[in-house]
C-alpha cells in the first residue's frame, strides 16, 4: 500500500487545497502503478510550524515561501 507525506508550513494550505492535494496525488500514484491501489493508497500531509524548516542553514517560514513565490 502506497504511503506518501508531503510536509508545508502549518497554515500554508486551506482545507479545500488539501483535498485536491490528495486528490491528486492518489490520482498520481493509480496512473502510474494500478487503479486497484487507490482504496489503499494513503496520502499524509504535516504541517510543520514556521521556524522549524530550514534550508541552506535559513531557518524558514511561511513569510518566506509566499515571498519565494511571489519572485516567481
Amino acid at each position: 500500500m502506497p504511503l506518501i507525506q508531503i510536509k508545508v508550513f502549518e497554515g500554508e494550505l486551506s482545507q479545500e487545497q488539501s483535498t485536491d492535494l490528495i486528490n491528486k496525488v492518489t490520482d498520481a500514484v493509480t496512473e502510474v502503478t494500478s487503479e486497484k491501489l487507490r482504496e489503499v493508497t494513503w496520502v499524509i500531509i504535516d504541517e510543520v510550524k514556521n521556524g522549524h524548516w530550514g534550508v541552506g542553514s535559513n531557518t524558514l517560514g511561511l513569510d518566506d515561501v509566499k515571498n519565494i513565490m511571489a519572485e516567481h
